[in-house]
């Protein structure tokens, strides 16, 4: 009885759906984001730790686990130190990309949030990128589009697995 993902398109070597093809791709791809990242951390003074930051601040909204990226949360997300966490905080609201919110009921508690005019900045370095992302989108049908956004789901929740069950140091 032959396994589904023993067929030879389906292995883990070789092979045009292959894992070697897949990691090759995702590398390279992984290595054009984080040179951009490095780019735009330079043009803006930051370090690309604090773009990650800026990143899991602006993608807060849309998670499900509640929506609001407080420091404690990032520092877990971003896997640092409280002192890293609060020097990227400070680098970043001295920039102007973030504002940190005393909630109303909790004062003990600080929501940050992605400031709007670093909204415009950001996006129009990466308008290039988000064109980039439209062309490739646009070789794709609305089926084919829902596979890759099923495999790219299922490869964010496997990489989440893998952070969930390393050993902290």
């Amino acid at each position: 009885m032959r396994i589904a993902d023993e067929s030879p398109d389906r292995g883990t070597d070789g092979g045009p759906t292959g894992l070697q093809a897949f990691a090759v791709l995702l590398r390279r791809m992984n290595g054009e984001f984080n040179r951009i990242t490095h780019e735009f951390a330079h043009a803006q003074g930051l370090h690309p730790t604090d773009v990650q930051a800026l990143v899991a601040i602006l993608d807060a909204d849309r998670d499900e686990g509640g929506g609001v990226m407080t420091p404690g949360r990032l520092r877990e997300q971003l896997d640092l130190t409280s002192g890293a966490v609060t020097a990227c905080l400070d680098r970043l609201e001295r920039a102007g990309h973030i504002r940190r919110v005393r909630d109303g009921s909790d004062r003990r508690v600080v929501h940050l949030h992605y400031a709007a005019a670093a909204k415009h900045v950001a996006r129009d370095f990466f308008k290039p990128l988000a064109a980039g992302t439209e062309a490739a989108r646009r070789q794709f049908n609305e089926e084919e589009l829902l596979v890759v956004l099923r495999f790219l789901r299922a490869m964010n929740e496997e990489l989440g697995q893998l952070r969930r069950a390393e050993p902290r140091p």
